[in-house]
């Protein structure tokens, strides 16, 4: 539970329909195994108990005191255990029979959940045999006294952001489920015990429903369905169960299988994400009964991506950087209307960040239906220019039939350090800056003089780190890279090589290929010798960082603790910490660069806008 991580675990038991005592040894068994596993809550299917399929059994005295007595023995087989169960059974009270999900804790019942909404339509007979919720009861079971009500909630003292809300099955397929109620009352946890019939296409159904309810309500949603062992007399039930966060399926079972599958929640996410989205309506007025857990430090079993902003690779990635490119090149079209300008100025360098910007210019002049020949793109050697990097951008620009211009700086940085009397042996950082503030100089006097828009080319993670001279690279007319991260960069023009002509896609890929390096540095023509990972940490790392600092708030030691986990075997743990506080304090430091950038397009769910 530490940072907040909460492991849980949905379980399918082999049952017997109507045989109480053996499902209370199946579910028994399955507890013990996910309390071995470190699980803090174990949600089972629907009337788990008895079997779902029981019929008209269930007016059965006999059946519904073997529930009971299957409940006792539950409770006193897993006393003891650091762990809330949540089974189903049928409850009676009030002179009506409910469809029931106890919420148990250490041999107590904490309280008894009815079903709201009842099927009774096309294979589902259930108000044949159950009563819809309807209000609230104090009932004596298993010898304790306790609460059946549709608006309970069960929250963890010592756990913040721990908050369970029950729902069964049907409530999760209508219009207005009772886990919004519950989330908005503060759950942060919804259980669903389920008992989900199997059909063709059923499965993605339920998938896309879990996943999306669980987006909506901003919560962890956990599925638990009814498997082996119920009747297949006209139905067949295979264990789908399902555990999303926050509109991510984190974990499913085989189905057609029992047993367990776990997951580690986040918490301290759900809670941040919930207190940044103004509109999460926070209601009051519902019931709550508490419990207490051990605290408990996990070995996080949750997969979690070296690169946060980047998909896995397949078609998922390819159309994230076809979406991202739409959108640069559509927010740089409203641009060119709103401004009336039909010409664009690019400083190319021949490395990432510029390649982008020139991709995304191509593809709005395109979409607007000017000719690329009005993108004015320049290349501005100077001291620590490369053979290499120049002739990738000469080759970039003839690729794409843009204009190209050369304009040497050296003579004007040289003069203009006479001018402030810098001697140009002293490469520090005057001399880098000259540079950088000569080359924008350069690109919005050329605006000027051909009426174009100076095409920004600074990332996300340039801007996060204030890797970026003030008013030089930093400053543009519109910076259509703003909100993307330099990992996301390399892989969108990937993605753009993919898709192109050989040619084209031969440069792409040297440039994939070359080093980061601003090149303000003295070179011998051939040889980069100014490399950004090797001044300011590993982009990967630092792109990890914003990610979970600057997206969810976490606090330094949970980003410390995810990244050690995420980049186990690629850095030693001092080395991530060291590139932890340089990002921390470049951060901090750099904010008013910030303060004043040009516009641009936000394209995911970080932004550094001011």
């Amino acid at each position: 539970m530490k940072d907040g991580f909460l492991r849980v675990a949905c379980a399918t038991p082999s049952i017997r329909v109507a045989d109480c005592e053996y499902n209370a040894k199946s579910i028994c068994e399955l507890v013990k195994t996910g309390a071995e596993a470190d699980a803090s809550l174990i949600v089972f299917p629907e009337l788990c108990l008895t079997g779902y399929t029981c019929a008209d059994l269930f007016h059965q005295q006999t059946l519904l005191e073997g529930a009971e007595a299957a409940l006792c023995h539950v409770l006193r087989g897993t006393k003891g255990l650091d762990c809330v169960l949540v089974v189903g059974l049928p409850v009676f009270a009030g002179g009506k029979l409910y469809n029931a999900g106890a919420v148990l804790h250490n041999g107590r019942i904490l309280g008894l959940v009815p079903k709201t909404f009842i099927p009774n339509y096309s294979e589902f007979y259930e108000l044949r045999y159950f009563t819809p919720a309807s209000g609230r009861f104090e009932i004596t079971l298993c010898g304790q006294r306790t609460i059946l009500s549709p608006d309970l909630l069960f929250t963890c003292s010592n756990l913040p952001g721990f908050t369970l809300g029950v729902e069964i099955c049907e409530d999760l397929w209508i219009t207005s489920p009772p886990s919004a109620k519950l989330a908005s009352c503060g759950a942060t946890v919804i259980a669903n015990l389920s008992a989900s019939s199997e059909a063709v296409g059923k499965p993605d159904y339920r998938r896309s429903l879990v996943a999306g309810q669980s987006a909506q309500l901003c919560a962890a949603y956990l599925y638990a369905d009814a498997g082996e062992g119920e009747s297949t007399t006209d139905l067949v039930f295979s264990g789908h169960n399902l555990i999303a966060e926050n509109g991510t399926l984190i974990s499913e079972s085989e189905r057609f299988t029992t047993g367990l599958i776990t997951a580690d929640i986040d918490l301290m996410k759900l809670t941040r994400e919930r207190s940044r989205v103004n509109t999460f309506a926070m209601q009051a007025g519902i019931e709550t009964v508490y419990f207490d857990l051990p605290p408990r430090t996990l070995e996080l079993s949750r997969r979690i991506s070296r690169l946060p902003f980047v998909p896995e690779a397949g078609p998922e990635r390819n159309a994230r950087c076809a979406e991202i490119l739409a959108i640069q090149s559509e927010g740089l079209c409203q641009r060119l209307r709103h401004t009336g300008c039909k010409r664009a100025v690019i400083g190319l360098s021949g490395g990432l960040d510029s390649t982008l910007a020139l991709i995304v210019a191509v593809r709005a002049f395109d979409r607007i239906g000017l000719p690329r020949s009005g993108i004015e793109a320049i290349s501005m050697p100077c001291f620590g220019t490369t053979d290499r990097t120049k002739n990738n951008a000469v080759s970039l620009a003839e690729a794409y039939g843009v204009t190209y211009r050369e304009i040497p700086i050296g003579d004007t940085v040289l003069s203009h350090f006479e001018d402030i009397g810098h001697d140009p042996n002293d490469t520090s950082v005057a001399y880098e800056n000259a540079q950088a503030r000569e080359r924008t100089q350069v690109l919005m006097d050329v605006a000027n003089k051909i009426s174009a828009l100076v095409i920004g080319t600074g990332d996300l993670s340039e801007l996060a780190l204030g890797w970026a001279t003030y008013n030089g690279d930093h400053m543009s007319m519109y910076g259509v890279n703003a909100s993307v991260p330099k990992t996301l960069v390399r892989h969108i023009v990937d993605y753009e090589a993919s898709t192109s002509t050989s040619a084209l896609s031969a440069v792409l890929k040297d440039i994939l290929a070359t080093p980061v390096s601003p090149e303000l540095l003295p070179s011998d023509g051939e040889d980069i010798s100014q490399r950004t990972e090797d001044i300011v940490g590993p982009y990967e790392l630092h792109d990890f960082f914003i990610y979970y600092s600057i997206r969810y708030g976490f606090p330094p030691r949970k980003v410390y603790r995810l990244a050690l986990c995420a980049f186990s075997g690629a850095y030693s743990p001092e080395t991530v910490k060291k590139w932890l506080e340089v990002f921390y304090r470049r951060f901090f430091a750099q904010q008013f660069k910030r303060s004043c950038l040009p516009d641009g397009p936000k394209v995911g769910s970080v932004s550094l806008s001011p």
